[in-house]
């Protein structure tokens, strides 16, 4: 199976692709993948990190404050959707497999003209613009949630998938996990997203002084690669040194499999892919929904998994060192209560979207 993907941006919509990817090479002996994505997003350094060949094109997304930007948009888009059509002509795909963000428009627009079944996946309960747009190029609308299926206007194309979670992810296991990292006291993993957050980063930063004179809390903190330097700076400030061994602070965490199986409490942005981790993994969470997202989409994931008694809810106006710090400490030091949870997060969890991501694209592809 030849299949061109296409998401790119942040990391929640490039993982989902490469995971998708790996599951069909892992259970394809001739199966070949291209990704299609710009030059300003992580998928310039996450798709060849995970062996994959990249192609990209010029697009941007459209700016709802600046309607006069969007003249320039639109003629970035004809252009995008020609380049795609040269390359769908060039690779000869049995299929298309769009992971969302303003990438996936011209290809699942090319796809169509080109006569190559396409589908496009939404993440979150409310449909992005991309998602709503593309809809009449594509063969299946992959949707991780039963509710979306009302807000699209064919629901004979819906099929409720859930999202992809990373394979090395669902076979991580805890034990393991935390012998790897050399954890032997509770662990908390914090991070805002593959670029970071800056409201969670500043709260982190006020926090380090209160973790350090705790002393019985490992931290692994993830702040972005744009962030780091800044971060670092600041947390020497806060007289937060090399020697503070159980204070970790990194651009990236490319151990993710590892670092979330370890960890006893999760603190992140509550974007779809990273809610479906922490339930598959079954892991306590404290989410701090982003405020700057459409539809304000990720509160709606957090308050859904708040509802099922499977995370606690941090809203940034709420957001503060003391209320964080307060909330780690007697979520750690209740074990009764981060067993619920744990149980909680498995119920919701869905673990197979994968192997129906799979069966779609070779539907796709007539196998």
């Amino acid at each position: 199976m030849r299949v061109i993907f296409a998401g790119g941006g942040t990391g929640g919509h490039i993982n989902p692709a490469i995971s998708i990817a790996d599951y069909a090479k892992a259970h394809d002996a001739d199966f070949e993948a291209l990704f299609i994505g710009t030059r300003k997003g992580l998928e310039t350094k996450l798709v060849p990190e995970a062996g994959y060949d990249i192609k990209y094109i010029d697009i941007e997304g459209f700016d709802r404050r600046n309607m006069l930007k969007n003249a320039s948009v639109l003629m970035k888009l004809m252009k995008a959707k020609n380049d795609c059509r040269r390359i769908i002509r060039e690779f000869k795909p049995d299929c298309v497999v769009c992971t969302g963000g303003y990438v996936s428009g011209p290809v699942t627009m090319a796809a169509k003209k080109e006569g190559v079944n396409s589908l496009i996946h939404e993440q979150n309960v409310y449909p992005g613009l991309t998602v709503k747009g593309s809809e009449k190029y594509v063969k299946y609308l992959a949707l991780s949630f039963d509710e979306t299926v009302k807000f699209m206007k064919d629901s004979s194309k819906c099929v409720v998938t859930g999202n992809p979670v990373r394979t090395e992810i669902l076979e991580a296991n805890r034990d393991k996990s935390r012998a790897r990292l050399g954890i032997t006291k509770p662990f908390v993993l914090i991070f805002g997203g593959s670029l970071g957050a800056d409201r969670i980063n500043e709260t982190v930063i006020s926090m380090l002084p209160m973790l350090k004179a705790d002393g019985g809390i490992k931290l692994l903190f993830g702040t972005g690669e744009r962030n780091y330097e800044k971060v670092s700076s600041a947390a020497r400030q806060k007289g937060i040194t090399d020697a503070d061994a159980d204070i970790e602070i990194t651009p990236y965490i490319h151990n993710m499999a590892d670092a979330m199986a370890a960890a006893d409490v999760v603190v992140a942005r509550s974007g779809a892919i990273t809610v479906s981790e922490i339930a598959a993994l079954g892991k306590p969470s404290i989410l701090i929904p982003s405020p700057n997202v459409v539809r304000n989409h990720q509160e709606q994931n957090a308050r859904e998994f708040e509802r099922a008694g499977a995370a606690e809810v941090i809203t940034e106006p709420e957001l503060s060192a003391e209320t964080l710090y307060g909330k780690i400490r007697r979520m750690l030091d209740d074990e009764k209560y981060l067993k619920e949870m744990s149980a909680n997060l498995k119920r919701i969890a869905k673990t197979d979207a994968l192997e129906k991501l799979y069966e779609l694209m070779k539907d796709m592809s007539g196998n």
